[in-house]
């Protein structure tokens, strides 16, 4: 039998770099182009690509493009939001196939997330023509890793949620359950602005804020799981109680409901009126209050400090702030001055991924269990 690690590199090439040629394959993977011929000969056999040739313009024969069939491995990835919940069915090669948004969040009563999960599986799974080959669902809040529990998940009000065990039973697929800004660097990495760099914070913020953390290459989950709670670093004695139950949490000072006040916006922290209002300030080339963008300042310091990133990447509404370009240059100063970011520099992004990031995570945390069993 052919080696299967082999085989498993080549269907990771195919998967994150989208159709190639045969040659390509055999470059990149240092392979000679007749083990690469008979890799992809099983893969057509299997029904997992197609190949056609390609378009170059070169002399003599042309080389066979080797495309992935998205619907033959797909996975089902959930973003399970404050404000929303998202259902993407996405292929392998990346190919989102057929997605479901509702405009009404994941609420306070798991079993209902649940029953919402089995109807968009029937529902993608008809609208795709196979079936999923797992499940993935991204949630706002502490996740243990080894068996997908939800420990706590404030801002939603769930305590002690076995919900991968749940949705596992209910759909009858594995089921990987993981942190939403942990699936943001997950993201960033394999699809975003962050590719090929091993070393990287992605810092979000919608009703909440947290971090994901790539240390040489993986995911930096601590002892249980919940690295990564950056929202909730003890980074004030404003006396306010955060949602977690402590005091003084960095998410009181930079979070959706600070960054409201910040803009003096009345009613409900809503993150599409929070990004017009931040649009908005960028446009007339204005800023945010001096001691919001401090606060914010201070908080990526800590963290850059603490973790030596050689990027950080901003998403949520945190890519709104920091698209300000009077708050880029306030953050990025601060970060070069701090005593990480003298040595070696850390580069600042604003993430380009928007409001899919947990879905596109949640499928890449999914496919890297999948890919080696294609």
């Amino acid at each position: 039998m052919r080696d299967r690690s082999t085989r498993s590199a080549l269907v990771r090439a195919v998967h994150l770099g989208g159709a190639r040629t045969r040659a390509e394959l055999a470059e990149d993977l240092s392979l000679n182009r007749s083990t690469v011929k008979s890799l992809v000969d099983d893969l057509v056999a299997d029904g997992l690509v197609t190949e056609h040739p390609s378009s170059g313009g070169g002399a003599g024969r042309p080389s066979l493009v080797v495309d992935p069939v998205a619907s033959a491995a797909w996975v089902l990835s959930v973003d399970a939001a404050v404000d929303w919940v998202t259902f993407s069915a996405i292929g392998w090669g990346g190919t989102t196939l057929a997605e479901v948004e509702h405009e009404r969040g994941a609420g306070r009563s798991p079993e209902e997330l649940v029953e919402r999960i089995v109807a968009a599986t029937a529902d993608l799974t008809a609208r795709v023509g196979t079936s999923p080959r797992a499940v993935s669902v991204a949630v706002p809040g502490l996740v243990r890793s080894a068996d997908g529990s939800v420990r706590v998940a404030p801002n939603l009000g769930w305590r002690d949620v076995p919900l991968g065990q749940s949705v596992g039973d209910a759909v009858g697929l594995a089921c990987v359950v993981a942190n939403e800004s942990d699936l943001g660097v997950v993201a960033e990495h394999t699809r975003g602005c962050a590719r090929g760099v091993d070393d990287v914070v992605y810092l979000f913020a919608e009703f909440g804020v947290g971090a994901g953390i790539l240390s040489a290459g993986t995911l930096l989950g601590g002892s249980g799981g919940y690295a990564g709670e950056v929202g909730h670093m003890r980074a004030t004695r404003r006396g306010r109680r955060c949602s977690c139950g402590s005091d003084g949490c960095w998410e009181l000072s930079v979070g959706q409901e600070a960054l409201r006040d910040a803009l003096g916006l009345a009613g409900p922290a809503r993150p599409a009126a929070l990004a017009r209002a931040i649009a908005d300030i960028a446009a007339r080339r204005g800023t945010l209050p001096d001691a919001y963008v401090e606060d914010l300042a201070t908080g990526v310091c800590t963290i850059v400090t603490m973790v030596d990133p050689r990027a950080v990447v901003f998403g949520g509404l945190f890519a709104d702030v920091l698209g300000v370009p009077s708050v880029m240059d306030h953050v990025r100063a601060a970060v070069n001055d701090c005593l990480v970011g003298r040595q070696q520099g850390v580069a600042l992004h604003v993430s380009g991924l928007g409001r899919r990031i947990s879905v596109i995570g949640a499928a890449e945390l999914a496919f890297a269990q999948l890919l080696p069993r294609l």
